[in-house]
């Protein structure tokens, strides 16, 4: 269900809102046992930590970034009642284990798809407006982390800390995630990028970085659903052959795959037609290849234009690591299978914080959800969930429409067009301290 109709089912069931089911109400019954039922785990015998009460220390684990996993359990009021008020350290830990990660993984999966299906989002053409890209993680620094994750290596030998590659397909308009996949940091992203094919939505146009371009994934992409399109930066090596001419920066081409290729994937047809499209932009000339070759639907104009709102996704991405996690960027679980669970949280809070900021923004007009402070939203949400155990029933409601309505008031200033960051790439540092003077001189 979206935020506010998940909300609206709680009111009407309030009658005793101090125990933890309550808070269930906030992430739908229905989608966390369709996770679990899909994930193939289920709670055997009554606990005082059931696997639903886990799933939810799981998400406090990122929202309550500076507070122990046992900690986040006893604030946000999740156990059972019993006789004994607290739960010992380790019991948080065996229920973390009994729940697993691929249970948090459906999870997410299953809010994901009805956050997107039940929501209707701005769109460009008649398509919905989507990003891929990819996003490194760290872990901590164990001889298990380092078989599982590897490091990156360097001439020097390799970094410290083991790493997590990851590849989201992200909403821009709302920046809510429709899938995931993460493996091992010397995963090619483009295998990544494979994993997101089936999910992806119909009706839709997905933006990739240039480093994805790949006749393979484009045309798989392309072929696996009903006008899945797709746009990428043309390479400047790129070989093709003109079809068609609508004019001097617009072009139908056909491109061929290698045989290499062709005998590698057997769906790969003999040549694929794009469409090229360049525009020069205050002296740079730009340009696209794009699956949209309907020349009367998709102005060649605004195709460029496009492309730039595929740095949406990198904004999804600070605000995870940097709103969200406070900046720090190693995850806190230790074992492996431990952090990919933490880490399909992070993303399940990420998107059910996103879902929040859906609903509010759509009683304002003319505002899409991006345009709302997310640093200040998750506070406000964050101090939302830690305070309504203690909110009396017939409260909530109201509490909940001044929720939305401070959400509101959070816009973000009209983004400045001529400001410009350039890369740049800074010197590495050396091993040992530079002196100009000569060594006879030292001495």
């Amino acid at each position: 269900m979206r935020f506010e109709s998940e909300l609206a089912t709680a009111f009407k069931s309030c009658n005793t809102f101090h125990t933890f089911e309550k808070y269930a109400e906030l992430l739908s019954p229905e989608l966390i046992q369709q996770g679990f039922k899909q994930a193939g785990v289920a709670t055997i015998r009554k606990r005082r930590l059931p696997l639903e009460t886990v799933l939810w220390s799981i998400i406090g684990m990122a929202l309550y970034r500076q507070k122990s996993v046992w900690d986040i359990a006893t604030q946000m009021d999740i156990m059972l009642p019993d006789k004994k008020p607290l739960v010992a350290p380790s019991a948080i830990v065996q229920a973390r284990q009994r729940l697993g990660a691929e249970a948090v993984k459906e999870v997410f999966k299953a809010v994901s798809k009805h956050g997107y299906e039940t929501n209707s989002f701005d769109s460009w053409a008649g398509l919905n407006l989507l990003a891929v890209d990819g996003v490194v993680w760290r872990t901590a620094d164990t001889a298990e982390n380092h078989e599982i994750f590897q490091t990156q290596s360097n001439q020097r030998g390799e970094n410290t800390f083991p790493q997590i590659r990851m590849v989201c397909h992200m909403e821009i308009t709302s920046h809510q995630l429709v899938n995931s996949a993460f493996s091992g940091y010397r995963t090619s992203e483009m295998l990544l990028a494979e994993q997101l094919i089936e999910t992806t939505p119909d009706h839709s146009l997905t933006m990739f970085d240039k480093g994805y371009y790949s006749l393979e994934l484009l045309n798989r992409w392309h072929q696996s659903g009903v006008e899945r399109h797709w746009l990428i930066p043309a390479r400047k090596d790129l070989n093709y052959e003109v079809i068609h001419s609508s004019g001097k920066n617009d072009c139908r081409i056909r491109l061929k795959p290698t045989p290499q290729s062709r005998k590698k994937f057997s769906d790969l047809p003999e040549f694929i037609e794009a469409r090229l499209v360049s525009k020069t932009i205050r002296g740079k000339e730009y340009r696209i290849l794009t699956s949209m070759v309907d020349e009367m639907r998709f102005p060649s104009e605004e195709i460029v234009e496009l492309y730039r709102y595929r740095w949406e996704i990198e904004l999804g991405y600070r605000e995870m690591k940097q709103s969200l996690l406070n900046s720090e960027y190693i995850l806190r679980s230790k074992k492996p299978d431990m952090i990919e669970q933490e880490l399909w949280g992070v993303l399940l809070c990420y998107n059910l914080i996103r879902l929040g900021m859906t609903s509010a923004a759509k009683k304002l007009d003319g505002v899409w959800p991006n345009q709302l402070s997310f640093t200040s939203c998750s506070m406000t949400i964050t101090q939302f969930f830690a305070t309504l155990p203690l909110t009396s029933p017939g409260n909530i409601p109201k509490h909940y429409s001044a929720l939305l309505e401070q959400m509101g008031y959070f816009k973000l200033p009209p983004r400045r067009e001529d400001r410009s960051y350039p890369r740049w790439v800074k010197p590495k540092p050396r091993k040992y301290p530079t002196n100009k003077k000569n060594a006879s001189q030292l001495n």
